[in-house]
């Protein structure tokens, strides 16, 4: 007796396993800083819960439409067009149980068992497992921290095969906060054009969390749009990430095909979540601007903060509210603390020595595909950000 061969090829979410990791530790009454999770620590936005509620009342209780409620597809359209200068009709948005939901529903449904997929690494942690689960063959391309973590036309052009089905693209990014300039994305276009048959997933989730401006959207490209699947949601830009709502925008037979796949796992999203998630979007938008500005201030001390540790590599994100030090300086150093000896081996080793030893939860880069790196989420109060990066740089100065 036993799990399938494609579960048992699965690898479980190691950003999830070191969340896990310090609630044991807290449990066991240790104060653990937890800087591992993507999680925006803002409440949901009082308008948008009013707007649950009333839902509630209304007894939006029952099966939405498989592709979600069209007053939601509605809202969505709209905030395409307003705020993206992007054309979609009602009938080309898919709403699903999250932006993970989203992703995993366009990959299951483009891809084909031997396609390649191109996945820029650093990369979210999910991609490559749910290019596997497709049975498809994930090709990484390694953008490092001299680039900034972006991949260039150069190397895109040099990792397509006639085996390329999709080239995932998250910008800004999980886990560098990296942002693609509408220049470097048309350069990536460009290179694509050539190449018919490959598709774009574009995954969005942080456009709102941006610091250098304008988000800029691969399918905002006239002669490229229907090749592009946006892939967006209400988790981070509204601190709803317990709401799992997440949207694909997309050509008509990539959301016909979306829409027939949910149909036979889940159908159509939470009744009221939905109905939140369209109070999200058509509602005012000021509380977005108020928590990309806590990040962006966020951002700078823990940039700051950083750079006063030695042996780290510092780049500064463009968005999101991840940071992607570079740590192999230390690989190779020992340390015996309370008895345990520790050797940092590789960026898993120096993730555990600092929730071990520091008593702060980050993850590893080797979960995303930058083994010589590790990733802290500054979603956290300023206070958690300075205490934090005190104890790393206190537990980093005990190696040798």
């Amino acid at each position: 007796m036993e799990l399938s061969a494609r579960l048992q090829a699965l690898q479980p979410s190691a950003t999830l396993a070191m969340s896990q990791k310090s609630s044991e530790l807290k449990a066991q009454g240790i104060d653990i800083i937890n800087m591992s999770v993507g999680e925006p620590d803002f409440n949901t936005p009082d308008h948008i819960k009013e707007a649950a509620k009333k839902a509630i009342d209304e007894n939006y209780s029952r099966y939405s439409p498989v592709p979600g409620y069209p007053e939601l597809k509605n809202a969505i359209v709209n905030k395409l067009k307003k705020e993206n200068g992007l054309d979609y009709s009602p009938a080309q948005i898919l709403c699903s149980n999250g932006a993970k939901q989203s992703v995993c529903n366009a990959i299951m449904a483009l891809v084909n068992a031997g396609d390649e997929v191109i996945i820029p690494a650093p990369y979210w942690v999910s991609y490559p497992q749910m290019v596997l689960l497709a049975e498809g063959t994930p090709v990484f391309v390694e953008a490092k921290i001299e680039q900034d973590f972006k991949i260039t036309p150069e190397q895109l052009e040099a990792a397509i095969t006639p085996k390329t089905r999709l080239l995932i693209l998250c910008s800004p990014s999980n886990p560098t906060g990296s942002v693609y300039s509408k220049a470097e994305l048309e350069a990536l276009k460009n290179v694509l054009l050539k190449y018919e048959n490959i598709i774009v997933i574009a995954d969005e989730i942080y456009e709102h969390i941006n610091y250098v401006g304008e988000h800029a959207s691969m399918a905002q490209f006239a002669d490229f749009k229907d090749r592009v699947v946006i892939i967006n949601g209400v988790s981070k830009a509204y601190a709803m990430t317990g709401w799992r709502i997440g949207f694909i925008a997309a050509a008509d037979w990539i959301v016909k095909g979306c829409n027939k796949l949910q149909g036979q796992y889940t159908s159509g999203p939470c009744s009221v979540s939905q109905k939140a998630a369209e109070i999200a979007f058509a509602g005012p938008q000021d509380c977005v601007e108020t928590m990309r500005q806590a990040f962006e201030r966020r951002r700078d001390l823990i940039v700051r903060l950083a750079k006063e540790i030695p042996g780290l590599e510092v780049n500064k994100p463009q968005g999101a509210f991840y940071l992607f030090p570079k740590c192999s300086s230390y690989f190779g150093k020992k340390a015996s603390v309370e008895g345990k000896e520790y050797v940092i081996n590789n960026s898993t080793d120096f993730a555990m020595y600092i929730l071990e030893v520091g008593h702060v939860a980050t993850v590893g880069g080797d979960a995303f595909g930058s083994p010589e790196c590790f990733r802290m989420s500054y979603a956290t109060s300023d206070e958690n950000i300075v205490e934090a990066l005190t104890r790393i740089k206190n537990c980093l100065a005990k190696l040798a």
